[in-house]
């Protein structure tokens, strides 16, 4: 059975898909735009700023379900340039200091809205 996860701590969906899904003990984080759930506004074009607005989204969809950012066990970093790595690398180290998920990095030729990067994550109860 799946339990769709809905809340206004991170933004709205933009398509036909759910902010996320619990199945089986394990929560499906959908890929995070840099988006202020509050404004609908995109963050600074700085790879930092977007980064920080993407785990911060992510946090508040854990914490409508009690959950933070330890509970992560797997994400997927989609950038539009690897060469902005390491300063994306400096922000999300500040976010997982010790015992971080394990994690993919993918550079893509385009995100949605003209986005930096893109965080998708998986996490468990």
């Amino acid at each position: 059975m799946k339990k769709i996860i809905s809340t206004g701590n991170a933004p709205a969906a933009i398509g036909p898909y759910s902010q996320a899904v619990e199945a089986g003990g394990l929560i499906f984080i959908s890929g995070q735009l840099p988006i202020n759930p509050a404004t609908g506004a995109m963050a600074a074009p700085e790879i930092k700023a977007q980064t920080e607005a993407i785990l911060k989204n992510i946090e508040g969809i854990l914490k409508q379900e009690g959950l933070e950012l330890g509970n992560i066990v797997k994400t997927t970093v989609f950038m539009a340039d690897l060469g902005q790595f390491a300063q994306m690398n400096e922000v999300y180290s500040k976010f997982f200091p010790a015992n971080p998920p394990a994690r993919a990095t993918i550079e893509v030729k385009a995100l949605p809205k003209a986005a930096l990067i893109e965080i998708e994550a998986v996490a468990t109860r």
